[in-house]
C-alpha cells in the first residue's frame, strides 16, 4: 500500500451507523407512541404528552432524530462513503465533543430531568461515550484526508 491508498475508517462508519440507529429508535417513537417513549427512557412526561395526543413530544424526538441523521452523513462523509460535506473538520470536532460531554455529563443533566432513570442515565451515557469516542478516533485518523 502506498501512502495516497485510503484504508476504510471503521470508526466513523461504526459511529455512522450508531448514530443513524439512534435516530431511527427516534423516529420509531414519533409512529409508535407513548410505549417507545417509556421504553427507550424518554420519560413519564413525556410518554403522557404523547398518550394525550400532544404534538410537544413528536416535534423535539424529530428535531432530535433530525440532527442525529446530519450527523450519521458527517460520519459517513468523513469515512469517504458519501461526498464530503462542508464544514467537516468543525462539524466532526463539534460532534464527538457533543457525545463525549454528553456520556461524561449525565450527572450534571441528571437534576433537569428527574423523570429518567438511573438505568436509563448509565445506559445512555455509555452509549454516547462509545459513540464520541468512535467519532473522535475516527475523526483523528481522517484528518490528513478531510
Amino acid at each position: 500500500m502506498n501512502a495516497q491508498t485510503q484504508t476504510t475508517n471503521y470508526f466513523l462508519l461504526f459511529a455512522g451507523v450508531c448514530t443513524a440507529i439512534a435516530a431511527v429508535a427516534h423516529i420509531g417513537c414519533i409512529i409508535f407512541g407513548a410505549p417507545w417513549y417509556r421504553f427507550f427512557g424518554a420519560g413519564e412526561e413525556m410518554a403522557t404528552m404523547a398518550e394525550q395526543g400532544l404534538i410537544y413530544p413528536h416535534i423535539v424526538t424529530a428535531v432530535i432524530a433530525t440532527i442525529l441523521l446530519l450527523w450519521s452523513c458527517y460520519a459517513f462523509s468523513g469515512a469517504k462513503r458519501i461526498r464530503q460535506l462542508p464544514l467537516m473538520k468543525i462539524a466532526l470536532c463539534v460532534i464527538s465533543a457533543i457525545f463525549l460531554i454528553r456520556g461524561i455529563g449525565f450527572v450534571f443533566i441528571m437534576p433537569a430531568i428527574p423523570d429518567n432513570s438511573m438505568t436509563f442515565w448509565w445506559v445512555s451515557s455509555s452509549i454516547c461515550l462509545v459513540i464520541g469516542g468512535a467519532y473522535a478516533l475516527g475523526t483523528k485518523k481522517a484528518w490528513s484526508q478531510i
